[in-house]
């Protein structure tokens, strides 16, 4: 039995970026970038304002004062979108705007609200240094810089940096088919009758879209009922992904036939059962190098095993180049018992109060559960050595789902 570190340490090397392919930048969200992405111009494009008021040459305003104003006749405006401004003459103010271009002579900007307009004339009532609101040409982003590196994940800021540039196409690492296979002559799809002794097979529902919240493309598969043939032969579809993820059958009982379909198979064992809980029967093999994982029936057992061995790894694949996820601390609400041996990774529901992370371990924590994952935006992790825990105590937790939401808004306190 390995160590959860161990099994990581196993199954990473099988997960490295299939490739890349351009994409156009609109269908880029959620995406890995493959290659470093520059600047194809400045941005600001130009010197423009930043503000509204008056375009003015710093040393002509250089002694205004609120009781000594310096007056200036207004020459012209300038507009964002509207015609390039002519030279600022010594002496002159040009009427300016915010995002509109600075004039040629033009070194400062004085707002509006320190000025006093009277019909061809201003009176400017505060001194402006050189610079002052004025948004120099390349000062957020040099021509030829690097806006983003290779890894990067294209979220909404990058996608409208990256429009911001005229950047219609982006280069982004390939998302990676996984195909899910679960096995037992007991699972139902959706819509299906349901009689007595049959449930839902609502693993391939939550592993579906786990896969999609990633970023990787879930391929569901019908149910393969308990026979080795029939598991074979959907092994072998199952192959023609990336990835595979087997759910079910991966125990030790008269009709778990998938450990010996996977040999008459060709696909060659790595390790079996992890030492967590839920999720100990989890697997991992491979097939000419292609990454197949077998994760419990049990659902919440197939949850677990999935955020904390599958996506780490999913996410390499994908080009991130920090695939693990940190956890914060935080404090249990209320003490905790156990039976020490194997990490345990806990249901729970985490609350801010004050300063601190406080988690509440969800009532039941069995790992055919599936009420244990409603509602819940934590996985706690609770040491394999520690029988007790008590109330207060610090744990480590990984958020999870929603994260922290609150009935408030955290502003209202601030002034």
């Amino acid at each position: 039995m390995r160590s959860i570190a161990e099994a990581l340490a196993s199954m990473l090397p099988a997960f490295s970026p299939l490739g890349e392919e351009e994409v156009h930048l609109t269908e880029s969200a959620g995406r890995y970038v493959s290659r470093d992405v520059t600047a194809r111009f400045d941005a600001p494009p130009f010197d423009n304002s930043a503000m509204d008021g008056f375009a003015v040459r710093a040393s002509d305003v250089a002694s205004a004062a609120p009781d000594t104003p310096v007056r200036l006749p207004v020459r012209g405006e300038s507009r964002a979108g509207g015609p390039l401004p002519e030279s600022l003459q010594p002496g002159a103010a040009c009427r300016i705007f915010t995002g509109a271009p600075m004039p040629a002579g033009a070194d400062a900007v004085v707002i509006q609200e320190d000025t006093d307009r009277d019909g061809d004339e201003v009176a400017i009532r505060e001194a402006s240094t050189e610079g002052n609101h004025v948004r120099a040409q390349g000062t957020d982003v040099a021509s030829g810089s690097r806006l983003l590196r290779a890894g990067d994940r294209m979220w909404p800021g990058e996608i409208g940096l990256l429009a911001s540039q005229n950047i219609e196409r982006v280069h982004v690492f390939q998302r990676p088919k996984v195909a899910i296979l679960s096995t037992g002559d007991e699972l139902r799809q959706l819509g299906d009758d349901v009689e007595p002794g049959m449930i839902i097979n609502s693993n391939v529902y939550v592993l579906t879209e786990m896969l999609r919240a990633l970023g990787a493309i879930p391929v569901p598969l019908p149910a393969a009922p308990d026979t080795l043939a029939e598991i074979e032969a959907s092994l072998r579809t199952a192959l023609e992904a990336d990835v595979v993820i087997t759910t079910g059958g991966v125990s030790v009982g008269e009709y778990d036939f998938v450990n010996e379909a996977f040999k008459n198979v060709g696909i060659e064992p790595m390790f079996w059962k992890v030492r967590m809980k839920p999720g100990k029967p989890a697997s991992f093999a491979r097939y000419e190098g292609k990454p197949v994982i077998g994760v419990p029936g049990n659902p919440i057992s197939a949850m677990v095993a999935f955020e904390v061995l599958i996506a780490p790894c999913l996410r390499k694949m994908l080009g991130d180049p920090q695939p693990h996820p940190q956890p914060v601390v935080a404090r249990l609400r209320d003490s905790y018992r156990r039976r020490p041996g194997r990490i345990e990774i806990a249901r729970a529901v985490a609350t801010r109060v004050g300063d601190e992370i406080i988690v509440a371990l969800h009532q039941l924590q069995g790992s055919g559960s599936l009420p244990s994952f409603v509602g819940v935006n934590a996985l706690v992790i609770l040491p394999a050595d520690r029988a007790e825990l008590a109330a207060g105590e610090k744990v480590e937790a990984i958020l999870w789902g929603p994260g922290l939401n609150g009935p408030s808004s955290f502003f209202d306190g601030i002034s």
